[in-house]
């Protein structure tokens, strides 16, 4: 129940008493696309860690780990609440200039409950890191979260683990940036006829209860299906087949269908459905299909390229646009799948590793970046918390601190992308 209605049963109770005398009241790519590994995702943290920790104890209990319900789902809504008009997908995404993405986050799948989002080495985030990345020019917060850990058998959604994510999600709206929320690192799916039945009804539960908790959020809020569905550990895992596509396209389906049912501001919401694996491959993209005609539709590309530049860590540290057309290419498929048909996209995933080539780096945004903002596509670097070390060092900010690790090559990127 909304609270507005709440509130005007108590008034009508209320009103009744005044009456009456008497009586009672009453009261939501190829790897070239990505490649982020169990190293590569990060976490999130509490503005008040004391209050946190007490509620782990208690709200990790078998009691709270069943579905959120919709009486607690309104009430936590609430503070959030505001209407979506009519604005299409494609004017919302003109109004975003460069995103952040807070990976190895809270789709960490380490540990249990409340540590999973610690436990691939990223300290709690806080409002200040978000803060931080807002002030930099960042309008674009993307929360990357792994759901299938914190669901008991039946698929309901630890009521911990929810609220946490909530409080996460309003550090960027509370800024007044854009927000999209996905389903991360998730191990319950697979791109198989045989398993095509069991995927659907997970997906279908998971997505009714976020979008549930969610629902009286506005426009700025934006629900992104999967991250990148493909065949994990198969031998097509980043390229795919016929079949593992349209099985993609059938979860892009359930996906909106689910959040649409959900009724309020769901009904309008701006949602993100991405090709087979998020692949740039053209002919992933040529196989997405699109699961309503509504302009309320958004598509999500992941693209680290050139591959041996941008994410292989013993590949090449140096860039020559002049030598390379592989970002130019892609923008030009792009173009002609999505662009060209009114269909808006987001680079949900970019950036390049550091290899202490800090200059290339730079020329390389200043290309990748120049060529997206061309295209009106807005870019949202994939930061895993990394700066050294054995993993995929895509950090950009000392979350302990709240310093930027290299200040030029974020400032090349909103030079080019405002």
């Amino acid at each position: 129940m909304k609270p507005k209605r709440i509130f005007e049963l108590a008034l009508s109770a209320i009103m009744s008493i005044s009456l009456c005398a008497c009586g009672n009241g009453d009261s939501s790519a190829a790897r070239s696309s990505e490649t982020i590994s169990s190293a590569n995702s990060s976490e999130v943290s509490v503005a008040n860690a004391s209050e946190i920790s007490a509620e782990n104890s208690s709200e990790i209990s078998n009691e709270n780990s069943a579905a959120v319900s919709s009486a607690e789902t309104t009430s936590n809504n609430s503070p959030k609440e505001s209407d979506i008009g009519d604005v299409s997908a494609k004017e919302l995404v003109s109004q975003m200039k460069m995103g952040w993405n807070l990976g190895n986050t809270l789709d960490a799948t380490g540990g249990s409950g409340i540590s999973a989002e610690t436990s691939w080495g990223n300290p709690k985030t806080t409002k200040a890191t978000i803060d931080a990345v807002k002030d930099a020019g960042f309008n674009v917060l993307r929360v990357p979260v792994s759901w299938g850990t914190h669901l008991d058998e039946n698929y309901n959604i630890d009521s911990a683990w929810m609220k946490r994510v909530q409080e996460v999600v309003d550090y960027g709206i509370d800024n007044d940036m854009f927000v999209i929320l996905n389903t991360h690192h998730e191990e319950w799916y697979m791109p198989k006829a045989e398993n095509l039945e069991h995927d659907l009804a997970e997906l279908e539960a998971v997505w009714k209860q976020i979008a549930e908790r969610f629902e009286g959020y506005g426009e700025k809020l934006i629900f992104e299906g999967l991250n990148e569905p493909r065949l994990r550990g198969d031998s097509l895992e980043w390229s795919g087949d016929e079949s593992s596509r349209e099985i993609v396209n059938q979860y892009a389906e359930t996906f909106v269908k689910t959040v649409r049912a959900t009724g309020g501001n769901n009904q309008n919401r701006i949602l993100m459905v991405t090709p087979y694996a998020a692949s740039c491959d053209e002919n992933n993209l040529k196989a997405l299909k699109i699961p309503e005609d509504s302009g309320k539709i958004i598509v999500s590309v992941h693209a680290y390229i050139p591959n041996s530049f941008a994410l292989e860590k013993n590949g090449t540290a140096e860039f020559n646009a002049e030598k390379s057309n592989t970002i130019p290419k892609m923008f030009e498929s792009i173009k002609r799948v999505f662009l060209d048909k009114d269909i808006p996209v987001i680079i949900g995933e970019f950036g390049s590793v550091n290899k202490e080539n800090l200059e290339q780096r730079i020329t390389w945004a200043n290309s990748y970046v120049s060529l997206a903002k061309q295209n009106g596509v807005p870019c949202i670097w994939w930061d895993n918390g990394q700066k050294s070390g054995d993993g995929e060092n895509f950090g950009l900010i000392n979350r302990s601190d709240n310093t930027w690790y290299f200040p030029q090559l974020v400032e090349t990127i909103k030079q080019n992308a405002y």
